[in-house]
């Protein structure tokens, strides 16, 4: 009988979080588009200002289906890998095998815009499917880069926002369904490898961990802001020997939480 009790307690305890509206998305950054692809990118696009990504500036990025931008190169690959680790410069809010192909799915949006008065960068991935060609389960979510000279020249904060979580791996990563399989990862890395120039955040690469589907989901929590869904860092380079500042919380965040398609 007990058991049975925390069974239904769990369940309506799920029901209820399941229900929460997420208010996380920014409006607007949808002036340009990627076509429906699957592994695509933009050209080199402009953000409009500058970016000290610690250490390395850059002015431009490319804008990646698979749920990332990247700097030095467009990037097709679509099993996402561990920011912690790569030689790539990359910002990403949800690296995963966004496929948008199919009708059903929206197709990746950005542009320009403002936030709270400083210039902002944006992209849209709003309800987008998954490969191959799936939309029995769509995403939202968005990454929005905001112009914070006002600190130090270069200085810019990230925003991974987040509304709807609904699948985590494309079929070619090993997902059935949607799930397990080498799943989702979100984070960055200015690709040095350096101390203090990488992140990602608990639960990358765990099978369920990031779904709506889970009390750890990411559209229930939040980073250095009190929007649910919304997780901001401070990208800073004033001087923080051996430390990467997360808003003041540091990097432990407290202990937060080519193949080409054969078609």
């Amino acid at each position: 009988m007990k058991e049975k009790w925390i069974v239904l307690v769990v369940a309506v305890v799920l029901l209820t979080v399941g229900n929460v509206q997420g208010g996380a998305i920014r409006p607007g950054f949808n002036s340009s588009s990627l076509d429906r692809t699957d592994d695509g990118s933009s050209g080199l696009t402009p953000v409009g200002f500058d970016l000290n990504f610690y250490g390395n500036t850059y002015a431009s990025l490319y804008v990646n289906t698979n749920g990332n931008v990247t700097f030095n190169e467009a990037m097709w690959v679509w099993t996402p890998f561990n920011m912690t680790t790569t030689g790539t410069p990359i910002i990403a809010p949800f690296f995963a095998d966004v496929d948008t192909r199919a009708a059903g799915s929206a197709v990746v949006q950005f542009g320009s815009g403002m936030v709270d008065g400083h210039n902002a960068f944006g992209v849209n991935w709003i309800n987008v499917g998954y490969y191959n060609e799936l939309v029995d389960k769509l995403n939202s979510f968005q990454l929005v880069l905001i112009d914070r000279s006002d600190r130090a020249p270069g200085d810019f904060d990230v925003e991974f926002n987040f509304d709807k979580i609904l699948w985590e791996t494309g079929d070619a990563s090993g997902g059935v369904n949607g799930f397990g399989g080498e799943s989702a990862r979100v984070g960055f890395s200015n690709g040095t490898g350096l101390a203090g120039t990488f992140f990602e955040l608990d639960g990358s690469g765990v099978a369920g961990h990031l779904l709506d589907g889970s009390l750890t989901g990411l559209i229930y929590n939040s980073l250095n802001c009190e929007v649910q869904g919304r997780y901001v860092f401070n990208v800073t380079n004033a001087p923080a020997p051996g430390a990467l500042l997360l808003g003041g919380i540091g990097i432990s965040l407290l202990g937060y939480l080519r193949r080409r398609r054969m078609l």
